[in-house]
């Protein structure tokens, strides 16, 4: 009877040791979280690190990022499987809107989208205009990698290239890697080729090889970013109330403010830009 006794009592002081453990790490089920369906760039730019942090000490609700190209954002949304979506293409976040799978849209902050090349820039692509630059790449064949992802990112490049007087280049040149900004960019410094990317990523991109800025400046390539919380009167599962902080949050002057500090060597990435309507 006391071997039995003896053994319970080890075994209730190991489940609270456990237990206190748990709680002292913050490891424990309760934690309020939300799941973000967001874009590689805003990820692999650094800026969800930041900014993420900033949102969790301030509500104490954790964000979990999912990080897609924005088609695959949007389709997460459409399938219930994140609570909000924080992406770049707002003719396709209309979209997504207009079928009722988003709340409301609130545009939150831009940048821009720049064509990089090799330094000799053999297919005379370095311009102001990216639909001159794209016509120079196809006419000299030179090798061009793409998303080709569905992403944000990927859709503006497919706009370009249509006002260059091409739907879609399907020639040996022109390289989709199927994969996000930062993968598609180590496969343009291996190959020496043109790319489209958004600017973000590139500053933090650190294999750049023989890669160049060559088109940047043009009102055409002005990328922004919007978000929208899933709506939950299609997906019941949805976190509303803590989704809805998440957006309030990036909006507020507090998340603005976390965005425009957000550098890399001195340089602004993102700038914060929602207008109250």
């Amino acid at each position: 009877m006391d071997r039995f006794l003896a053994r319970l009592t080890c075994t209730w002081l190991t489940a609270s040791l456990v237990a206190a453990l748990l709680l002292a790490s913050g490891s424990t089920q309760a934690q309020e979280f939300i799941t973000v369906a967001s874009t590689t760039s805003t990820e692999q730019s650094g800026l969800f690190k930041t900014l993420l942090q900033e949102f969790k000490k301030a509500t104490g609700i954790e964000a979990r990022v999912v990080a897609v190209g924005t088609g695959q954002a949007l389709d997460m949304g459409r399938r219930g499987d994140a609570d909000v979506v924080f992406v770049h293409d707002k003719v396709a976040e209309e979209r997504f809107l207009s079928e009722g799978f988003g709340v409301k849209r609130f545009e939150v902050m831009y940048n821009d989208f720049i064509i990089v090349g090799p330094k000799g820039d053999p297919a005379n692509a370095r311009s102001k205009d990216v639909v001159s630059s794209l016509k120079n790449i196809a006419n000299a064949k030179a090798p061009f990698a793409s998303r080709a992802d569905k992403s944000g990112t990927h859709a503006a490049e497919l706009r370009y290239w249509k006002a260059a007087g091409i739907d879609q280049p399907k020639a040996e040149w022109y390289r989709e890697t199927g994969s996000g900004m930062g993968p598609t960019l180590n496969t343009a410094a291996g190959m020496n080729a043109y790319a489209l990317t958004d600017r973000g990523t590139w500053l933090s991109f650190k294999n750049r090889g023989d890669l160049v800025i060559l088109v940047e400046g043009n009102t055409k390539l002005f990328n922004q970013y919007g978000v929208m919380l899933v709506n939950p009167a299609r997906h019941p599962h949805v976190k509303k109330e803590a989704g809805q902080k998440f957006v309030g949050w990036l909006i507020s002057p507090a998340g603005q403010a976390a965005i425009a500090a957000y550098k890399i060597e001195g340089e602004q990435l993102f700038f914060p830009n929602y207008k109250a309507s």
